[in-house]
């Protein structure tokens, strides 16, 4: 990814809150807990005229108590590999520290352009502090305030002229599938995404909740292209006790509403649970295309046949009446079926988009509405005479024209929606059917 910088420094000294400022928006979490960012989280800033992409990332520590530590700093270190220019941030509050001695020289080494950023300078007093950086050998220190914006424009003057000419390639958002990784805590959505990429952007370890942001990745390999979006697990609320997992929660909600296709992933090892059917209904709320994956399917004994027919059962049964929806068997680990899994993604985002002609439509339909005809209410009988489907609706839907369209009830609606997907290939996917008077 080219015309990146990465934000880079020891924990609270205001990394996302610079973030989110330049960025303009509220992707990274903030708080005031030390070690909340764990993973890169991506953005995009305009300036001028200028767009180049910025990664924050965890808080660099060394001999803590943060199991997390040796992990953070790997996604550290990989941020300023990739980076063009980094912002080493540091507190003008508290000073010059050990830590950020230590991060000094680590950038020193990496030959890479180096802007020094003392935040925290929220009012004139503080101005005083920022020639004490001075001693970390990295230049001129600017100050600014990731709070309310004081010093970031001339920062960003400073970062455009830093960063290399753009390349022809282009680099901005496009308007590619996005896929969204959604399920319960430690499901094996970031090592599912590690398996996809190759490479281990996300952290993972055995503790429920180690991702917190909503983490976008690209994927154009394969004749791919699309953007794979990682969620924090979405735990019940009673559960929820940490104002920074409330938030996690809150922007993997967001991710399914910015979402194409959603993958739900279930545990093997523990079945369908409550929290399985929350997700589920959350996606089908939102419209949203589904596959669901039963991940961890190495760690299972029984693996045969039999088995594999009753859980899709019990999958189908507990998401019933919604029945049309692909289930992929999975070992992120093992790396068992995973490129089946984005493949039948894709064929389910094709789905969304499918179309039919209003001929062939009308056609197959009427003779399925002859041979079942909506009920007569009230001596009355209802006669569909038209069926059109909508062009440019966000899930496929259907219009049926009718002269009694307050008297179809929700048993025959089902009755035509399974019929257009007895017709035409729509598994994955909402469908909407609306009865409307002629």
């Amino acid at each position: 990814m080219g015309q990146l910088v990465a934000i880079v420094g020891r924990p609270n000294v205001g990394k996302s809150t610079l973030f989110n400022r330049l960025t303009q928006t509220r992707t990274a979490i903030t708080d005031p807990t030390a070690g909340t960012t764990r993973d890169r989280q991506y953005g995009k800033v305009d300036w001028n005229g200028r767009e180049f992409s910025i990664v924050d990332t965890g808080g660099w520590v060394v001999n803590s108590e943060d199991v997390f530590e040796a992990e953070i700093n790997k996604q550290v270190e990989l941020a300023i590999e990739q980076a063009d220019v980094i912002l080493f941030v540091v507190d003008a509050m508290n000073g010059v520290t050990d830590l950020d001695d230590h991060v000094a020289a680590i950038l020193r080494r990496s030959r890479k352009p180096v802007i020094l950023v003392a935040n925290k300078v929220d009012s004139n007093e503080w101005i005083y502090n920022v020639p004490e950086f001075y001693s970390l050998g990295l230049g001129d220190p600017y100050p600014v305030s990731a709070v309310n914006g004081y010093g970031t424009g001339d920062l960003l003057d400073e970062v455009v002229k830093d960063l290399p000419e753009k390349d022809d390639e282009e680099d901005a958002l496009e308007d590619i599938p996005r896929f969204a990784i959604v399920g319960r805590p430690n499901a094996g959505k970031s090592s599912l995404i590690n398996a996809f990429i190759g490479e281990e952007r996300h952290i993972v370890t055995d503790i429920a909740g180690t991702t917190r942001d909503s983490i976008y990745t690209r994927y154009s390999k394969f004749g791919f292209d699309f953007y794979l979006v990682d969620t924090a697990g979405i735990r019940k609320k009673n559960k929820v006790n940490e104002d920074i997992e409330y938030y996690s929660v809150i922007r993997s909600i967001r991710a399914i509403e910015a979402s194409d296709v959603c993958i739900l992933m279930i545990d093997a090892t523990r079945g369908i649970e409550a929290q399985d059917v929350n997700i589920f209904s959350l996606i089908q709320r939102n419209k949203k295309g589904l596959v669901v994956v039963v991940n961890k399917w190495d760690l299972v004994d029984d693996k045969s046949n039999a088995a594999i027919k009753h859980y899709e059962a019990a999958i189908r049964e507990r998401f019933a009446p919604f029945t049309d929806f692909p289930i992929i068997f999975t070992s992120a680990l093992t790396k068992q079926r995973i490129f089946k899994v984005l493949e039948t993604a894709v064929e389910v985002y094709g789905n969304r988009k499918r179309t039919v002609p209003t001929s062939q439509l009308n056609n197959v339909m009427q003779e399925d509405i002859a041979a079942y005809p909506p009920p007569s209410n009230k001596g009355k009988f209802i006669k569909i005479k038209y069926i059109t489907m909508l062009k440019g609706a966000q899930v496929p839907t259907f219009i049926f024209f009718c002269n009694l369209p307050q008297w179809v009830k929700e048993p025959y609606r089902r009755y035509l929606e399974n019929k257009i997907r007895e017709h035409w290939q729509f598994t994955g996917t909402p469908v909407n059917v609306f009865m409307r008077e002629k």
